[in-house]
């Protein structure tokens, strides 16, 4: 089926009125807005106290690590969830590759696990 220009012209003028609003949304902003600028009110805000020290406080590398072993093995379950729903429709098309399919999948990631284990980097002497 081929889709005539026409067709196309609501979808063009939804584009232009959302662009239009936006363009006018912020120029209102910028035209209404307070034009002093309040020392109190351009301080870094952190809940209530008044702020200690320097905006650069420097982190241990440790908790980034830690950040991306736990990304890694959140992924883990993002494959796992959809195969797991599939798991009948799949045993019943490809048999038990889909099974040992998925044993690679945990075997390496425990490969990687005893791996980071066996390095201590989940230990949290810093």
């Amino acid at each position: 089926m081929a889709y005539q220009t026409h067709e196309y012209i609501a979808v063009g003028m939804l584009f232009l009125f959302a662009a239009l609003v936006a363009t006018l949304i912020l120029i209102a902003t910028h035209l209404l807005g307070p034009k002093i600028k309040d020392p109190a009110k351009m301080r870094p805000y952190e809940c209530g106290p008044e702020p200690q020290g320097t905006p650069r406080h420097q982190f241990s590398v440790h908790f980034y690590i830690i950040a991306i072993f736990f990304i890694l093995f959140d992924i883990e379950a993002v494959f796992m969830y959809p195969w797991a729903v599939m798991f009948k429709k799949f045993l019943i098309l490809q048999g038990f590759v889909i099974i040992l399919d998925m044993v690679v999948f945990i075997g390496i990631l425990a490969v990687g696990f005893i791996y980071i284990w066996k390095k201590k980097a989940l230990e949290w002497d810093l």
